[in-house]
């Protein structure tokens, strides 16, 4: 069995610079402190990024598909709409519960200017087809109210993280009631009246 240890190196160094984005934010993150949180020579971050931007943006891609995976896992779109909504719901829950970096660091990619605004926005929409599926879905058989997509989702998934990391930070407890209470709310927010 062959390891591809410069492909080991590469995810190596993508996993330190998640983890120090989501501890420092990207002002914090310096080249310095990355290799030493990777186990490498600072060199060595040159050899598979140009540069910090490249870096950042590579991180951006990884945490930004883990994401899409995990809200959209379970999701069939043979299930009723509202189901589907559902699932997308618990599992930003679940995934704030479990892996609250991710959601830190999406938060602060969501505010990040990006020389490749456009195609990052474009790769978003393809990685997160199931919930584009669902909104698109649902304004086709009148269900929806007829807003953008991304407005959508920002009445709805994402109240979803914001609720679900504070949650996860301790700032406020929910229980089964009230959690089923904030998706009924956040439904309520994009379905037509």
């Amino acid at each position: 069995m062959t390891i591809n240890t410069s492909q080991d190196k590469r995810l190596q160094i993508l996993s330190a610079a998640e983890t120090l984005i989501a501890e420092v934010g990207f002002q914090g993150l310096s080249m310095h402190k990355l290799a030493k949180e990777a186990g490498v020579a600072a060199g060595t971050i040159y050899r598979y990024f140009d540069d910090k931007e490249h870096l950042i943006e590579e991180v951006r891609v990884q945490v930004t598909q883990r994401v899409a995976n995990a809200v959209q896992e379970g999701v069939d779109d043979s299930q009723p709409i509202k189901q589907r909504y559902r699932t997308m719901w618990l599992n930003i829950w679940d995934l704030a519960g479990t892996n609250l970096a991710a959601i830190k660091n999406r938060i602060q990619y969501d505010s990040l200017p990006t020389t490749h605004c456009t195609q990052f926005r474009e790769l978003e929409r393809i990685m997160f087809s199931q919930v584009e599926l669902l909104f698109n879905e649902g304004k086709e058989q009148g269900l929806f109210k007829p807003l953008d997509n991304e407005v959508l989702s920002g009445l709805s998934l994402a109240a979803s993280v914001s609720l679900a990391r504070k949650h996860s930070l301790g700032f406020y407890q929910l229980d089964d009631a009230a959690l089923d209470a904030a998706i009924e709310a956040s439904w309520d927010a994009i379905i037509k009246h």
